[in-house]
């Protein structure tokens, strides 16, 4: 497959206004292990595998444990996440997979139970951001290596 055109060079304001999502969300105070569940989680559902790969790395790179990355995608069958990470992880479910149900009053009030709603909102714009990059890099055959 191949990249059919570098988004940067083709509309760079559009790239400036998504690198200006990310650089809020790193200053955002989120938790880094939490901050990489979620764009790992959201990147396996849209089948994203260049995100897959970046954000693979970066987990690794911060301490995250490989273990923990394969089963992701089971974390439910697992006791390898913590409450408060498994709230995320269904956040991060149901808002990637919005026309299902979207954001559940069951999930939000779960997630009330661990976080205020300044850190539900910031998780939220992780997960709205990382779907944001994973269609981009879907749409314009990004590769891994690009």
């Amino acid at each position: 497959m191949e990249n059919r055109f570098n988004l940067a060079e083709t509309e760079p304001q559009g790239m400036k206004a998504m690198v200006g999502l990310e650089t809020y969300i790193r200053s955002s105070g989120i938790d880094k292990k939490q901050l990489h569940l979620i764009k790992y989680r959201a990147s396996q559902i849209n089948g994203c595998a260049y995100c897959l790969d970046m954000h693979s790395k970066e987990a690794l790179k911060d301490g995250e444990s490989v273990q923990r990355l394969m089963t992701v995608g089971a974390w439910r069958e697992t006791s390898l996440f913590t409450p408060e990470e498994q709230a995320i992880l269904m956040m991060t479910e149901e808002i990637t997979n919005i026309s299902h149900s979207g954001l559940s009053d069951a999930t939000y009030k779960l997630a009330e139970k661990y976080f205020d709603k300044s850190y539900i909102a910031k998780i939220l714009m992780v997960v709205v951001t990382i779907n944001a990059w994973n269609r981009i890099a879907i749409s314009t055959h990004l590769q891994i290596g690009d």
